[in-house]
């Protein structure tokens, strides 16, 4: 990230929105649509297949001109520069950061430590197509010669949530003839459920642990090995029914995997922007390799628009400067993202991980504490299950909350009538949040004077419709690149490393000394604060 002397809340570009925000801060979208006929058409950006409608924001042009002041005078694009040419800007780390170069093209050149990665980037994928195609023509089979007719992917974090999201979003593309279970909770129920009605004999493991010493990973690994065997019997069975996505040959060979049956992938890529490496090998075999490629593909035609794109017809760029906008400027602490396609069910608990572990930060890469707030709160559900659940809240409730709105134009299940009712509802739901119903209105329909209070709906609730053709491998790969540039954008202008997450850690060091003391048959010396020793000394005794 761009370094900087002047405090990020008193340089001039700061400033000057403060100033704009409090002349303009009160508008309503009922005005600035009626002073302006062409709002709805002109303030909006097709680009990739994707149409970006952020009329319904509370901004002016004038708003978005010193928004992208802001971003160009916090070097974002020379920050994004440097991270697409492998610097290590992951400064508390020491590492690159090198999503970009998972779905660089092949014969690109991209330098780590004066290494190209790009070829070895290729050679996992290769390595992860010809087994694909194995699973699914049945080529591969387990220790008995059945075929496998079940994958469960055991992981956690970046291993579970990219893999699953991606399998939901893209399952109309997938196999039908296998199954796809995902493990990541070290409660035993998860692991239990996920197995229950599976045979072991048609039935392969992918763990995905980097290390392959992630405590929930390994604990639920392990268990996984247990049931195998019970059936199986054979140890020399694991190697047919267990692959590893690590980087740590000795440890997976150790637990009974064939090291060539391990897919690798390097520290230049975070667990929450892995999905496109080798943590994707579930959804490569679901979808298949072509379908894995035209992801990728997807994802890199964001990439570039996000290098090359002016900053004001920039989709991340836009999208991250609107998030701070109403995060630094209105004080909303989060953000509602609501797509209108059901296969897209995990998409915002995949997001969660990639905003609020990324830019979830209080202080600046320096390590000065930051006077400002940084990432919001992201969550959200699938519409129209959201609107009977929180969109009281969001419509008539006390906090502004941003919505981001995702829906498709077409239904590749071709029923025509959901579809249509399905995008009538986003399109309804966009225009009352931004317009309400006034109480002048309501007395207008003969609403009693009692009720006007409980019937009116203030609107000025800001929104970002972003309508794309079809849900297709290449549009999710241009959704989740279009997120993660939007939080690099943020990060560079917050000034915070995106690219750490130091606050996992404190838990797990924790959770390894409670853990045998849990365990341990003989009552252990507690030296935790009151309230966790009492807990300790209850769960001891009653379970």
């Amino acid at each position: 990230m761009a370094k900087n002397t002047k405090p990020l809340t008193s340089t001039e570009e700061w400033r000057t929105l403060e100033a704009h925000y409090r002349k303009i801060g009160g508008a309503h979208l009922r005005k600035l649509f009626a002073e302006d006929a062409k709002r709805g058409e002109r303030m909006a950006v097709s680009a990739l297949g994707i149409y970006f409608d952020y009329s319904k924001h509370r901004v002016t042009d004038e708003t978005i001109r010193l928004l992208v002041k802001l971003a160009e005078a916090a070097g974002v694009r020379a920050a994004a520069e440097a991270m697409f040419r492998g610097e290590k800007i992951n400064i508390t780390e020491g590492r690159a950061v090198l999503h970009t170069a998972l779905r660089a093209p092949k014969g690109s050149s991209i330098l780590v430590d004066g290494e190209n990665v790009v070829p070895r980037v290729h050679a996992v994928l290769d390595r992860m197509s010809d087994f694909a195609r194995k699973v699914r023509d049945g080529s591969w089979v387990g220790h008995t010669g059945k075929p496998i007719r079940n994958i469960v992917n055991i992981g956690i974090g970046g291993s579970d949530l990219g893999p699953v999201m991606a399998y939901e979003a893209l399952r109309h593309y997938s196999h039908r003839g296998l199954n796809f279970r995902f493990v990541s909770n070290i409660d035993g129920a998860d692991f239990a459920e996920a197995v229950q009605d599976l045979n072991p004999k048609e039935t392969l493991f992918i763990v995905a642990s980097k290390t392959f010493t992630t405590l929930e990973t390994m604990t639920n690994a392990r268990t996984a090995r247990d049931w195998a065997l019970k059936v199986l019997k054979d140890p020399a069975a694991v190697a047919k029914h267990f692959v590893a996505v690590s980087t740590n040959a000795g440890e997976v060979s150790r637990f009974g995997i064939d090291t060539a049956n391990m897919f690798g992938f390097w520290d230049w890529v975070g667990g929450r922007y892995s999905m496109f490496s080798a943590i994707g090998l579930s959804t490569m075999i679901a979808i298949g390799p072509d379908n894995f490629q035209a992801m990728l593909a997807g994802a890199r035609e964001m990439d570039e628009h996000f290098l090359k794109a002016p900053f004001e017809r920039n989709l991340p760029v836009l999208m991250g400067l609107l998030g701070l906008w109403y995060n630094n400027f209105f004080g909303a602490q989060t953000i509602a993202v609501l797509p209108y396609a059901q296969p897209l069910k995990r998409f915002p608990a995949y997001l969660q991980q990639l905003t609020m572990e990324s830019n979830g930060k209080r202080v600046t890469v320096d390590g000065t504490a930051i006077d400002y707030q940084t990432g919001p709160v992201y969550w959200g559900e699938p519409g129209t299950n959201g609107q009977h659940s929180f969109y009281q809240l969001i419509h008539q409730g006390t906090k502004l909350i941003p919505c981001d709105f995702i829906v498709f134009s077409k239904d590749p299940n071709r029923l025509a009538v959901h579809h249509d009712l399905l995008v009538a509802n986003v399109f309804a739901q966009a225009e009352a949040l931004a317009f309400g119903k006034a109480e002048q209105e309501l007395r207008r329909e003969g609403v009693e004077d009692r009720l006007v209070p409980h019937k009116t709906f203030a609107g000025n609730r800001p929104s970002t419709t972003m309508l794309m053709d079809e849900l297709t491998p290449s549009a999710l790969g241009k959704l989740v690149a279009l997120y993660e540039h939007s939080v690099f954008t943020q990060g560079a202008i917050w000034r915070v490393n995106p690219f750490d997450q130091w606050g996992v850690e404190l838990g797990k060091v924790l959770a390894g000394r409670i853990g045998p003391e849990l365990e341990s048959e003989t009552e252990p010396e507690l030296a935790h604060d009151s309230s966790t020793n009492a807990l300790i000394r209850r769960y001891r005794k009653n379970k």
